[in-house]
């Protein structure tokens, strides 16, 4: 089992009644033998240009656990859904994103100290102040 993200753009209509096209997706990567992990909806957002004759897309993203050998038939199914406007099915770099996270919290780490260290200078300098007067 390898783990996906597929990206797929749903018709601007189905907005009110997203449900049913979610379930649909889900049932097609079960079905052959995936699980979803987690799915990530991002709501209807502007097209760079227009497909299929919509300016507007609901963008979903789904992070999945499948069989490589499993891909090519969602991707068929994928194909001729009509509520599905266009998909993208990709493998992420694991090890990227770990090292990725990895900066981000040392980053953030890094902040935080300075932080400190900002609210310890500007006590000092009231400290100082108030010497003075």
């Amino acid at each position: 089992m390898y783990q996906y993200e597929i990206a797929v753009l749903y018709h601007p209509d189905l907005e009110v009644d997203l449900s049913k096209a979610e379930e649909r997706v889900k049932k097609i990567v079960t079905d052959n033998g995936g699980k979803v992990i987690k799915d990530d909806n991002w709501g209807k957002r502007k097209l760079a240009y227009p497909i299929k004759g919509n300016e507007h897309a609901i963008y979903v993203f789904y992070t999945v656990e499948l069989p490589g050998e499993t891909v090519r038939k969602v991707e068929s199914t994928l194909n001729i859904a009509g509520e599905v406007i266009r998909f993208l099915i990709t493998r992420p770099d694991l090890k990227a994103i770990a090292k990725a996270e990895a900066q981000k919290a040392e980053k953030a780490e890094q902040a935080a100290k300075r932080g400190e260290r900002e609210d310890d200078s500007k006590d000092e300098k009231d400290e100082k102040d108030d010497d003075e007067s």
